[in-house]
């Protein structure tokens, strides 16, 4: 008998009906615009807030993703752990991770070679509630065809033992790396702006040492990701930075949304 993560956040951070999703997904698509011909991303960095909020910012990395659908069979997908206290990363053993699009397989063969990292453990309580891998799902369902999927949860850790573990599961243009991270928390307007303006220049010039927690939520995987990128000569790429207060939210407390691409 197979084993399932079900979704845990549809109808909060995005709808459970499957209709609407995609209807919701195809628009937000639409809105990010065609993709760039320049930009084949290895790897992406991506928000993780409800759709209403940063989904149309996922959207413009998962739309340069869209012209990549035939040769990506793997995802290896990052997040921060959120709901409790984790030491190093954990992943699942479950067959499949399911959202109202489906179910997505997990890569059983790489989640027992990424169990052979001391820093690895299998933790399903890490899992079951995350909003910050989940979120990312019904958006590779409907740009990608057939893969399979690497749910990473992150949590304390650093970003040389992270780097190690994407060392080893890079793979070739088969496999695509998803990053999910939000930016600043819970400041004003213009603070806020500031503080994601100086994360996304750190991002651009792949400077790991200006970003931290207080920065993006996700800065272990982030800075695991800019490290990678910086020993392989990587072209990194903006594609979207606003807050909540740009979107559905006030502007006296925002959360900085940003996405890039990084290509070979």
């Amino acid at each position: 008998m197979s084993s399932v993560r079900q979704a845990a956040v549809a109808g909060l951070f995005y709808p459970d009906n499957a209709g609407k999703l995609e209807q919701d997904i195809l628009t937000y698509l639409d809105q990010a615009g065609p993709p760039k011909p320049s930009i084949r991303p290895k790897a992406i960095i991506v928000p993780h807030a409800g759709y209403v909020y940063s989904g149309l910012t996922a959207a413009k990395a998962y739309s340069q993703v869209a012209p990549l659908s035939d040769q990506i069979r793997r995802v290896v997908l990052l997040g921060p752990a959120h709901r409790i206290r984790l030491r190093g990363m954990a992943v699942m053993t479950v067959d499949f991770f399911q959202t109202p699009l489906g179910d997505i397989p997990q890569d059983l063969q790489a989640i027992r070679q990424l169990l052979t990292l001391p820093q690895v453990q299998i933790m399903d309580s890490a899992h079951w509630r995350e909003h910050s891998l989940e979120v990312q799902l019904p958006f590779l369902q409907t740009v990608l065809d057939t893969f399979t999927l690497v749910p990473v949860a992150i949590g304390d850790t650093t970003s040389a033992e992270v780097k190690q573990l994407l060392d080893s599961i890079w793979g070739g243009p088969e496999t695509l790396i998803v990053v999910s991270s939000d930016l600043s928390h819970y400041h004003d307007y213009s603070t806020a702006q500031y503080i994601d303006r100086s994360t996304c220049e750190a991002i651009e010039k792949l400077d790991i040492d200006n970003i931290d927690y207080q920065q993006a939520c996700g800065c272990m995987g982030v800075k695991a990701l800019l490290l990678t990128a910086k020993r392989r000569q990587m072209k990194v790429q903006t594609l979207a930075l606003c807050n909540s207060g740009d979107t559905a939210g006030t502007q006296d407390r925002v959360v900085g949304y940003g996405s890039w691409a990084f290509s070979e």
